[in-house]
């Protein structure tokens, strides 16, 4: 299977997609010898691609963050609804799952890996892994909210309350939620517990591994290996 020469570059260095775009268009990767300055250059099984002088390979596993946008859906196929995986480039798409998914209308940090094993230490209810949301409210968030929050929660038709969550306020209708569990729509249903209701709502963090501010949405990089080793 052929991959574009700028998706190589950055998926086999510390280069960023933006970084490794420029690279190859100041001439500095090499194909077969011979500078290529065509990002889009498809590079075929068995041609040898350099930059530095240092031969380039892609990784055996590979971890993506992506800006989510709103009305984009957590899925690998879907017939009505545009896919998160959709917004990669083809030859990206292979062999990668999502990593703790987000509803159509919530947008921000998206993880993507082919590793199962590492996704399974983020999403396994007993690592408790620590979601950071920003959430824009209809209302302002009272302290007594704020407490019951914090303190856990019981939402509707369940029996256990939520584990207990951080609510730092960013404003009188903004909050910046942290939760370690992964009920269904549960920030939403948080809120509305405590009679309140959800404007909008972005994840920021996952763990240690925060959303990459120079991601426009839509946009997409590979993790760093910090990014990568802090979940281990």
């Amino acid at each position: 299977m052929s991959l574009r020469l700028d998706f190589i570059v950055a998926n086999s260095t510390e280069l960023s997609r933006k970084e490794a775009k420029r690279a190859i268009h100041a001439g500095e990767v090499k194909v077969d010898g011979i500078p290529c300055r065509k990002t889009s250059t498809h590079i075929q099984p068995g041609q040898a691609v350099t930059w530095q002088g240092a031969l380039l390979s892609i990784k055996g596993d590979r971890y993506l963050m992506l800006n989510k946008p709103r009305g984009v859906v957590s899925a690998t196929i879907d017939s009505d609804h545009m896919t998160v995986l959709s917004l990669l480039p083809t030859e990206a798409r292979q062999g990668l799952h999502i990593v703790g998914r987000l509803d159509k209308d919530t947008t921000g940090l998206l993880l993507l890996t082919t590793d199962g094993q590492w996704s399974h230490r983020i999403t396994a209810p007993r690592s408790a892994c620590a979601k950071t949301y920003r959430v824009e409210l209809a209302e302002p968030l009272t302290p007594e909210a704020s407490h019951h929050l914090e303190n856990g929660v019981r939402l509707r038709d369940e029996d256990r309350p939520t584990a207990p969550a951080r609510a730092e306020l960013r404003g009188p209708r903004t909050v910046d939620l942290t939760i370690t569990e992964g009920r269904y729509h549960q920030v939403r249903r948080m809120l509305a517990a405590v009679g309140n209701h959800v404007e909008s709502l972005h994840r920021l963090r996952i763990g240690d591994i925060y959303l990459d501010s120079s991601l426009a949405p839509g946009q997409f990089r590979p993790l760093s290996d910090h990014e990568i080793n802090s979940v281990r």
